[in-house]
């Protein structure tokens, strides 16, 4: 007994079924996606792609790389699409509303609707015979329609007729909507296979005449299926093809199993008999009754929801689930098999010492005897690539070449087979590491620390090489906001040397770099070079200056505070260390140092509190410490000494 699924509810609910197009134009850059796949057609003539969407009622036409060019709304619940055998008119099954819609399949114009007296769709559709085939019914009544576009409804004829499956050797007939499919090489033939069963009725019929007729039917539960999703008629042979995978023979009236391809779950067949098959996330593609793929394409993690072969045979479109719903994407070169290419060459090797690379061309489809394979080497000498002797492959498939790479460093070979008529294009490489003698490069001024804002000349020296002569400074100042620049790019002269002038206004690293050539490997040396900051101290509010001794002091009443304003080269959050001594008993003894901020314009002022005594001689000086002062950007310095007498 045949166990029976619930039906699909694909009905779109719309109040009105009014057409409206979408004036054309020129082909958008955007591929074509719909909410939920409702039908998919190539047009050879028009060389289109129609997509029906059901969730929005649109049918959209594409270009052969899957672009828009053009829509049309108003199709309520698109369920499937057909094109007539001259491709000029789209017919599509318009379940929500009931009807089967013509359209000028160069305009997406509407032509004519066909309503259709059912409740239940019309769900599928295909043009045969010189008709318009659908399928009707719900789960239990499932029946056969058709279309006869040569009827003129002003006559008075219907050109719409339900109830055409033949009841002759047909037993109960179909117990849900039939998925159909037709044979482009014999466009007179229509596959019938039932859904919405645990196990599908399938059938043949020939639609050539007034009523069709059975060549075919199989209605034994399990016998063949578990249940249909897909059927397609294999091109010029007696066989169907159920779910993409198994395939049925049909003769004397029924039909029987008669082998499979690598498990599938649905298919589309081109004229030229090659299977398109979606096999969870990958499509393959198979010649008849073969067992290997000729080619496999990856549709990445969701797969393809259906495909549909160009009538040339050129590409199969696929639409693919995405976040956004399903997009129509084009598989070109679809007859043509992918070889694997291999090239192994080693990893290390002697500058002007052969040696040698080896590889493999395969395929799943067999290669033509004696191909050949062209090598390309690319290499410092020969950045774009030089053309080396080409290669012939052996019967096993592999190949070797040898070659003395003139230039060192990193060696490229590149090797590509370029097809033939049953085979894609293929290439591959390997790199070599080739051995380069060494330079040698200096640059002097290394830990040297120089004045504030002086101005000192970098000279590098560079050693033997082949061609290039070229040597670059760069100076990196300390501190995150000045970038490493670039100061000196040129050719040394005879001696060898170079030079650039850096002014030292911090503590900066320099960078000689040779970037090597065909024979000699690149070298790069660094240096550091120091530079102090700039600090000078003004004093004030003493009443004169005078000597004691052979030194000057500046000097004040015993009451009075003196101004000691410090300027230092600025640096965000940067401070200055004041030192102050006390000269007693004839030495210099210290009394305090401590850290003052300098304000963004480099000045920091600091009073000194008076002694209120008189004799007394102190002295004070700024000093940055590098580190302590707040950064590292310079190297430490001392300003100078000044000198202060306190008197009556």
């Amino acid at each position: 007994m045949r166990s029976t699924s619930a039906a699909t509810a694909l009905a779109v609910l719309f109040s009105s079924a009014a057409l409206s197009a979408v004036a054309a134009g020129p082909a958008s850059a955007a591929s074509a996606v719909v909410g939920t796949p409702g039908g998919l057609v190539a047009d050879g003539v028009h060389q289109r792609v129609f997509v029906g969407d059901a969730a929005s009622g649109v049918i959209v036409a594409a270009d052969y790389s899957g672009a828009v060019l053009e829509s049309v709304s108003g199709v309520p619940g698109v369920t499937d699409l057909a094109l007539s055998d001259d491709g000029s008119t789209l017919y599509a099954a318009a379940r929500a509303s009931h009807e089967i819609v013509a359209l000028d399949a160069a305009t997406l114009d509407v032509k004519t609707r066909y309503p259709v007296a059912t409740g239940t769709g019309p769900v599928y559709v295909e043009y045969a015979g010189g008709k318009v085939w659908f399928s009707y019914g719900d789960q239990w009544d499932g029946d056969l329609g058709s279309v006869d576009p040569a009827v003129d409804p002003a006559t008075g004829a219907d050109p719409v007729a339900l109830a055409q499956l033949p009841t002759e050797g047909t037993g109960v007939g179909l117990w849900g909507q039939a998925l159909l499919d037709t044979d482009p090489l014999r466009p007179d033939l229509l596959a019938v296979g039932e859904t919405g069963d645990s196990s599908g009725t399938e059938a043949v019929l020939d639609v050539s005449g007034g009523t069709p007729k059975v060549i075919a039917w199989h209605d034994t539960s399990y016998a063949l299926n578990d249940g249909l999703g897909d059927i397609d008629l294999v091109a010029g042979s007696d066989t169907v093809l159920v779910n993409g995978t198994d395939r049925h023979a049909y003769a004397g009236g029924t039909l029987a199993k008669a082998g499979a391809y690598p498990a599938g779950q649905r298919a589309d067949i081109g004229r030229s008999g090659l299977i398109a098959q979606i096999s969870g996330t990958k499509v393959a593609i198979y010649r008849p009754n073969a067992t290997q793929p000729v080619r496999t394409y990856s549709m990445g993690t969701q797969g393809a929801a259906a495909l549909a072969w160009a009538p040339d045979s050129s590409r199969v479109f696929a639409l693919v689930a995405s976040g956004s719903g399903y997009t129509l994407k084009a598989l070109t070169q679809p007859t043509l098999n992918v070889p694997t290419l291999t090239v192994n060459a080693p990893s290390t090797a002697t500058r002007a010492k052969q040696l040698t690379v080896t590889g493999k061309l395969s395929a799943t489809i067999a290669l033509p005897t004696g191909a050949k394979l062209s090598v390309t080497r690319t290499d410092l000498e020969s950045p774009g690539g030089k053309a080396l002797p080409s290669v012939t492959v052996k019967a096993d498939g592999t190949y070797s070449f040898t070659d003395t790479p003139p230039a060192g460093g990193k060696v490229k070979y590149t090797v590509k087979y370029a097809g033939d008529a049953t085979h894609t294009s293929v290439s591959a490489s390997d790199t070599v590491d080739v051995s380069r003698a060494s330079t040698s490069l200096s640059l002097n001024n290394n830990g040297k620390l120089y004045s504030y804002g002086a101005d000192v000349k970098f000279t590098a020296h560079l050693g033997t090489t082949y061609k290039n002569r070229t040597v670059e400074i760069w100076a990196n100042p300390f501190g995150g906001d000045k970038p490493n620049k670039l100061i000196k790019s040129g050719t040394v002269n005879s001696d060898g040397n170079i030079s650039a002038w850096v002014d030292m206004t911090r503590d900066t690293t320099v960078t000689a770099v040779f970037k090597g050539d065909a024979r000699y490997k690149p070298k790069t040396v660094k240096v550091t070079a120091y530079a102090k900051v700039k600090i000078s101290t003004a004093v004030s509010r003493h009443y004169k200056t005078a000597k004691i001794g052979s030194t000057t002091y500046y000097w004040f009443h015993k009451s009075t505070d003196p101004l000691l304003t410090t300027t230092m080269t600025y640096y965000p959050g940067r401070q200055q260390r004041f030192d102050l001594q006390v000269y007693y008993q004839g030495s210099w003894y210290s009394a305090d140092s401590e850290y003052f901020s300098l304000g963004t314009n480099g000045k920091s002022a600091v009073t000194l509190p008076a002694p209120d005594e008189s004799g007394i001689r102190a002295r004070m000086r700024s000093v940055y410490v590098n580190g302590s002062s707040g950064d590292t950007v310079n190297s430490t310095t001392y300003g100078s000494w000044k000198y202060l007498y306190f008197s009556n």
